[in-house]
């Protein structure tokens, strides 16, 4: 019998680890701050080409790239004469269970029967568990989805609950757990006890995934449009969304300007027990955006396959009301229902479309599906059953976990810059704890990994170590 105590399993984890993703992360350490990024995503051993034909086999992909026009004419009316890009939309609600990621779930579900695995294990409180219970029960596989739902008092959000039945309803036993430290711990004990495969957001497989969606923007844009896109911006919560995007797009020798989006939900802690129903939105948010960012191994893998700096050329936030606001515009004006996740990157495109000349294009990349908990309705209920105040107004006045304003107008609406340079180095600073000097190695991948140069590394710890 194997102690099963908290401090005891954690010390067990990268032995329970190695064994659930049948992946050895020793062997790309250097022993210091680099390890070998690129050799573990080579070592998925998929292609791109291979990556497409296996979602195919899942009826995953292809989806279609759609045109905004009335939402496009209404950020030219709020723009200068001239300015005012075309706004395009990826339409990944079509997939299968509604999401981009199932494109994650299918390279991991399918690397699990590869290798022999009965069933499969996911910790998420998002799309993500109802993508991993589709694909197997495509591939007749079991599947866990383990979920943070409810704070101490037993209340869960709309949101996370419609999800726990969606992965029920395709199969998936869920468990579902307090907000708090036990996620890691349960899922951990879990992989153990089962022997199943850990399809983690954060692997190879499921990074590798998300390309083909970057590949398909750059070769549909190409025979649809004959161009590529000028931006392509990407909702941000743990980094794997722009990670894999970026990286297709680059397969395809595609180079537009990558814009990260997330929520505002600055002064809210995710693990709070009191804060977790304050706020509305359960991913592509700060709370995740922002640490995953300058700390991405802090996942539930040794090594993050998802690390945003490497290829964000900008970070962007905007507010909850704006969100919701340009979810009933996309309704109204569009004729086209989608859930909160895409939506946080459209209102953020809307915003930067202005900046843009007319013929300029901009993409946003994934849209998710939308239902009973993530409609505004809901969300704006729960919100109110909070303490939350909810009115119209200038979105700048907003204040998370307090109050949601929603635009009185749309030229209210607002993409904020978040400073690259203090995100860049926030991680450098993680990194280089501990270490008192960086190798002339180290110094090169801290430049890959920041998107920068190794004069800007090399600065920057001069400035950290004063």
């Amino acid at each position: 019998m194997r102690d099963t105590s908290y401090q005891a399993v954690m010390q067990r984890k990268n032995e329970i680890m190695k064994k659930s993703v049948g992946m050895d992360y020793g062997k790309y350490e250097s022993g210091s701050i680099a390890f070998d990024y690129e050799g573990m995503m080579r070592d998925t051993g998929y292609t791109i080409d291979e990556v497409i034909r296996i979602q195919k086999g899942f009826s995953i992909g292809d989806t279609r790239i759609m045109e905004l026009k009335n939402i496009t004419a209404l950020a030219r009316k709020c723009a200068k004469p001239g300015k005012g890009a075309r706004i395009f939309i990826k339409d990944e609600a079509a997939n299968p269970s509604g999401s981009f990621k199932v494109r994650r779930a299918a390279i991991s579900v399918y690397q699990a029967k590869k290798m022999g695995y009965k069933g499969v294990i996911t910790a998420t409180s998002g799309n993500y568990g109802a993508a991993v219970a589709s694909v197997c029960a495509m591939a007749g596989l079991k599947c866990i989805v383990v979920q943070e739902c409810f704070d101490s008092k037993g209340k869960g959000q709309p949101e996370i609950i419609e999800k726990a039945r969606k992965c029920e309803a395709l199969g998936a036993e869920v468990v579902q757990l307090s907000v708090g430290p036990e996620l890691f711990y349960s899922v951990l004990l879990m992989l153990e006890e089962t022997g199943y495969f850990n399809a983690s957001l954060y692997t190879p497989f499921g990074i590798a995934g998300v390309e083909s969606l970057g590949y398909e923007i750059a070769h549909q844009f190409r025979k649809d449009y004959n161009c590529d896109p000028d931006v392509v911006v990407c909702s941000n919560a743990g980094g794997g969304n722009l990670t894999g995007t970026a990286r297709g797009l680059m397969k395809a020798n595609c180079h537009p300007q990558i814009v990260a989006a997330s929520v505002n939900l600055k002064g809210l802690h995710m693990a709070s027990d009191t804060q977790f129903n304050r706020k509305s939105f359960t991913t592509s948010h700060t709370g995740f955006g922002m640490p995953f960012a300058t700390n991405p191994d802090r996942s539930d893998v040794p090594r993050s396959a998802a690390r945003p700096l490497r290829y964000m050329d900008r970070y962007v936030t905007v507010n909850q009301g704006e969100v919701f606001y340009i979810t009933e515009a996309l309704a109204s004006l569009e004729g086209l229902e989608k859930g909160p996740a895409g939506n946080t990157a459209l209102a953020a495109a809307f915003y930067l479309a202005q900046e843009m000349d007319e013929n300029q294009t901009i993409v946003v990349q994934e849209t998710e599906y939308t239902g009973a908990g993530k409609h505004v309705n809901p969300q704006l209920s729960f919100a109110r059953e909070n303490g939350i105040e909810i009115k119209f107004g200038n979105p700048d006045e907003e204040v998370p976990g307090k109050s949601i304003i929603l635009p009185e107008h749309p030229s209210l609406i607002r993409a904020r810059d978040y400073d690259m340079e203090h995100l860049r180095k926030s991680y450098i600073k993680n990194k280089i704890a501990g270490f008192d000097k960086p190798t002339a190695e180290d110094i090169k991948f801290l430049a890959e990994e920041t998107n920068t140069d190794c004069d800007f590394v090399l600065r920057a710890i001069e400035e950290i170590s004063k």
